[in-house]
């Protein structure tokens, strides 16, 4: 969940080692030494693992309809406040949250210890935090519907990740991908341990507020599943019995959340590469369209954007992803249906597509600047936003850190 809390380019396995730890009971141990009660427990998992796919929810059955309000279901996210927000993190996260925000419990968070895992300008964090939430506001994120708050303002993610770093085996760590990269590329000396042990901080984010769902793009599912895998392990080893015997309420003590993948716009392509995911980190701004783009800079990126030399443009052809991208660019910011966009587009060419994709877009973002305008134009307003959102996830996230400490013998304050 662009650059946003699941975006990380890290390709987790579904079948991580489990680690015997020598400080559980011997059934734990057991458990984890005898590969067919793994196997079973994983075949659990993976059975119970599904993907909610649409952002709508099922109407009750008659037997559960009752006088009592419903209890909305949670769901968080956020976007790290590194470069700038694109079109990427607006189509593929933040426009979707704005619909989520009706249905769904959210918080929305600015996740800037994510940004210190790598070479970072200390001068622009607190200036580009600002800039995201403002950005966030802007697109339509309601604070009156969501709690939208900056990460670092939650002290309770950094004490949550130190205790699910006690129960994270190493050999999961190694697997991330983006570690195993940055390392090679820049040797073990220049990079930090945050960059090895930043998964756990994102489990931390996720399981903080027993969030129910998390949006991810269709790529991302597999970034998930460490959190998941991590709530499991914390539950089997801390929950149930051995917590109550604690003092503790008993039964799982994270709830094991899962991927929620919006119907459309989930993946946006550079526009230099129709193959590569829309980026803050790709070299040349050419790439991507940032939502504060000036006319003039939308203009010249999109007509100097990647095509092909095929006749007429279509969907789903995939010798043609550059023109699959455009095409779905312009049918999620036109608000129209794939269908009608095919009827209004099948016969044209680039030289004519590429002026009414640039007049959608401006017309689509000039609100959004004028709203990020009005909202850096007064800060006060911005700073009580995430003052407030900041103390609504605390309220949340105390409970479960307490439970967690409590879970796992700590002396209580």
């Amino acid at each position: 969940m662009g650059s946003s809390l699941l975006s990380h380019s890290l390709i987790i396995s579904h079948k991580f080692p489990i680690l015997a730890n020598s400080i559980v009971n011997a059934r734990t141990n057991t458990y984890f030494r005898r590969p067919q009660l793994l196997r079973q427990h994983r075949s659990q998992i993976s059975q119970n693992f599904r993907c909610l796919c649409s952002v709508s929810v099922s109407e009750p059955v008659a037997s559960e309809v009752s006088s009592a309000p419903a209890v909305k279901k949670r769901i968080v996210s956020g976007v790290q406040p590194t470069g700038s927000i694109h079109l990427g993190n607006y189509l593929g996260a933040i426009k979707n949250w704005v619909e989520l925000q009706y249905t769904y419990e959210t918080l929305f968070f600015i996740v800037d210890l994510h940004a210190i895992t790598l070479p970072y300008d200390t001068q622009q964090l607190s200036k580009a935090t600002k800039v995201t939430a403002a950005l966030y506001l802007a697109c339509g994120v309601d604070p009156a519907k969501a709690s939208v708050f900056v990460q670092s303002h939650v002290r309770a993610h950094v004490e949550l990740m130190w205790l699910l770093s006690s129960t994270t085996p190493i050999g999961w760590l190694n697997k991330m991908i983006q570690f195993k990269e940055k390392s090679r590329k820049t040797g073990d000396e220049n990079v930090g341990v945050a960059l090895l042990t930043y998964p756990v901080l994102m489990a931390s984010d996720i399981l903080l507020y027993q969030s129910d769902f998390v949006p991810v793009g269709e790529d991302q599912k597999q970034h998930l599943e460490l959190t998941r895998e991590l709530a499991e392990r914390v539950n089997y080893l801390y929950g149930g019995r051995k917590w109550k015997k604690l003092g503790g309420r008993g039964g799982s003590i994270f709830k094991v959340p899962e991927p929620l993948i919006p119907p459309a716009g989930a993946r946006v392509m550079s526009l230099t590469d129709g193959l590569s995911k829309m980026s803050k980190s790709a070299p040349s701004d050419q790439s991507r369209i940032n939502l504060l783009d000036t006319k003039d800079e939308i203009a010249n990126k999109v007509k100097r954007c990647k095509t092909d030399s095929f006749p007429c443009l279509e969907f789903d052809n995939p010798e043609r992803p550059e023109c699959n991208n455009l095409l779905s660019i312009y049918q999620i910011i036109t608000g129209k249906t794939k269908q009608e966009v095919i009827e209004e587009c099948k016969e044209m060419n680039w030289g004519t597509f590429k002026p009414l994709l640039t007049d959608a877009l401006i017309h689509h973002l000039h609100p959004i600047q004028d709203r990020y305008d009005e909202i850096m134009a007064d800060p006060t307003y911005l700073d009580e936003v995430l003052a407030e959102g900041a103390k609504k996830a605390s309220d949340i996230a105390d409970v479960t850190l307490g439970n967690v400490y409590q879970a796992m013998g700590f002396l209580r304050r």
